[in-house]
């Protein structure tokens, strides 16, 4: 089963520039001990979209999904992340993938999730 994060949004936008940065220092930290961690690389990513740097995210959400076709949230928010960017056939695209990764690992929440993004998009 893929991991259902919360949302990038709880917690994240109320929280002091300074402890945002933090977290994404002490990420990236826990990162060079396993450069292949999924779940560090898809905590990056949610920081730097929380941050507005939408094109670094989306370079995260890649490796995260390299390093887990599986995480089915990864495509989620890097679809969002794209949408963020102007990109939407690439967010389209995104989704697409995701929706065959969720079909795969027959993750029924991350299907509903993607194709009600693929119906904003």
């Amino acid at each position: 089963m893929s991991p259902h994060p919360p949302s990038s949004t709880q917690g994240a936008a109320a929280a002091p520039a300074g402890k945002v940065a933090d977290r994404l220092d002490k990420l990236l930290k826990i990162l060079a001990a396993d450069p292949n961690d999924a779940f560090v690389l898809y905590g990056i990513a949610q920081e730097y979209g929380n941050r507005g740097e939408h094109a670094r995210a989306v370079e995260f959400y890649d490796r995260c999904i390299a390093a887990d076709a599986a995480y089915v949230y990864g495509y989620y928010h890097k679809a969002q992340a794209l949408r963020q960017l102007g990109k939407t056939a690439d967010a389209r695209t995104t989704v697409s993938e995701g929706l065959k990764a969720a079909t795969a690992a027959q993750d029924a929440k991350g299907i509903d999730e993607l194709q009600g993004l693929m119906g904003i998009l």
